[in-house]
């Protein structure tokens, strides 16, 4: 089994194994996360295929199974949802465990830095494909989301940071921490060169646009199915 494959399951079966819990009971709201995940899952996909063929990032077959959809190996398509399982997992975790925690002033001093640097960064590096994308699209997330007022954002910030700690573990092995080359390896014309140890600061705000939709997504189906509050 490729490392890669073997990081995706890990990830997801600690999630699924804690899904079962009775106070969480994640499991009873798969109907809510799978068209929330496949909303967002399909574009992005789209947008790792068109990067990889032209050379933005790429994968070492050492470290892969050697499957492949497209130009994107099995283990990347499976990310897109694996990992999205496990943050939207644990989104619902700290809801149910710290339902009273007081989260705006964390959330608006999270938002603005997100947006001046993810801005910053954007406009500084604008032939960088990765670094502009990225920061870009998380910048909208951030406005779109503050505009709303939506009830949902500051619980997903909470959780978007929590997930940081096994984030940096993962995409560390991913981007060669642990071993002699990266599993996923990126073009140094499109990024900044600026690095978490091995992560392109870039993965960052990659990592935000993908979850936070999901889980705004994700609320909105649960709370329309149950008749409860949306914003």
């Amino acid at each position: 089994m490729s490392l890669y494959l073997i990081l995706m399951l890990l990830s997801f079966g600690s999630c699924l194994v804690l899904s079962f819990d009775k106070k969480v009971a994640f499991y009873k709201n798969m109907r809510f996360f799978v068209p929330a995940v496949f909303t967002i899952a399909i574009p992005f996909l789209i947008w790792d295929q068109y990067f990889t063929i032209n050379g933005v990032w790429g994968f070492n077959e050492t470290y892969l199974q050697g499957f492949f959809i497209g130009s994107l190996p099995l283990e990347e398509v499976l990310f897109f949802f694996l990992i999205p399982y496990c943050c939207v997992f644990i989104y619902e975790v700290l809801i149910a465990y710290f339902p009273n925690a007081s989260l705006n002033k964390l959330t608006k001093i999270f938002s603005l830095i997100f947006v001046l640097s993810g801005t910053l960064l954007a406009l500084m590096n604008l032939e960088n494909w990765y670094t502009l994308s990225a920061c870009s699209l998380a910048v909208l997330c951030v406005v779109f989301a503050m505009r709303g007022k939506y009830i949902w954002y500051p619980r997903a910030v909470f959780a978007f940071l929590v997930a940081m700690l096994p984030f940096l573990i993962v995409n560390g092995v991913l981007t060669g921490a642990a071993t002699p080359e990266p599993i996923v390896w990126y073009s140094e014309f499109h990024i900044t060169g600026a690095r978490i140890v091995t992560i392109p600061i870039e993965d960052v705000f990659y990592n935000f646009s993908l979850l936070i939709p999901i889980m705004g997504i994700y609320h909105y189906l649960r709370a329309r199915h149950y008749g409860i509050e949306m914003k």
